[in-house]
This record gives structure tokens, sequence and C-alpha cells, in this order.
């Protein structure tokens, strides 16, 4: 996972993870946007974080099962993401969560709805 060295939201998104039992490797870098253009996200759901899940792009505050359900499944996708930073999505724990969408993304760039909270 790639993120800035002082983004608290970032640090709470892998705790989600752990708290389901993946193991994340954090890499703290100053180029985030950098990361998500080597990995092809398109610039329009770039986050503050960019993880790779066995052979995935995780943009964003992915929930941990949607992540779970995309290894299941395993879709010819090259990730999902959330775009944004939506509150009430794992990271950005909220009193008043909005409504979001999970978006798979491929090579190219097109996008579908994957799902939504």
């Amino acid at each position: 996972m790639y993120k800035t060295s002082t983004c608290g939201c970032c640090k709470k998104w892998v705790e989600h993870l752990q708290a389901a039992g993946f193991r994340v490797a954090v890499h703290d870098t100053v180029d985030v946007a950098g990361v998500a253009a080597r990995y092809r996200v398109p610039r329009r759901l770039a986050t503050c974080h960019t993880a790779l899940v066995q052979g995935y792009v995780v943009e964003g505050h992915v929930p941990v099962d949607v992540i779970e359900r995309l290894l299941k499944e395993g879709p010819e996708v090259a990730g999902v993401a959330v775009p944004g930073m939506p509150p009430g999505s794992p990271g950005m724990e909220s009193e008043t969560p909005a409504h979001y969408q999970i978006l798979t993304f491929d090579q190219s760039g097109r996008t579908a709805v994957y799902g939504s909270r």
C-alpha cells in the first residue's frame, strides 16, 4: 500500500484490513499520484492511497468485504476503487455517512459499478 507519511485516514484503512486478517506492507511516498498513474488508475478515481492485492489495484477507501469479493470472483478488471474520500467509508468513519459507489476499472480506463454503500 502506498500513501503519504502523514495520512491519518490511510492508517485507519490499513487497520481496517489488518482487523480482517490481511497483512499490509506500507510504503510512504511523496508522489501518491505517480503511484496511481503507474498502476493505471484512471485519474478521476485516484485518491490518497493505492494498494496492490493479489494482482489487483485497490484505490482508496474500499471496504474489506469488497476486496474479499473481488478475490473470490476474480473478474477480469485491473482493480477496484472508491473515488474521493466519502464519509462513512473505511478509514473515513463518520456519524453522517455518505452514499458512495465502488467501481471496477480496466486497463483502458473503463469503469463499472461493483457495489454501493
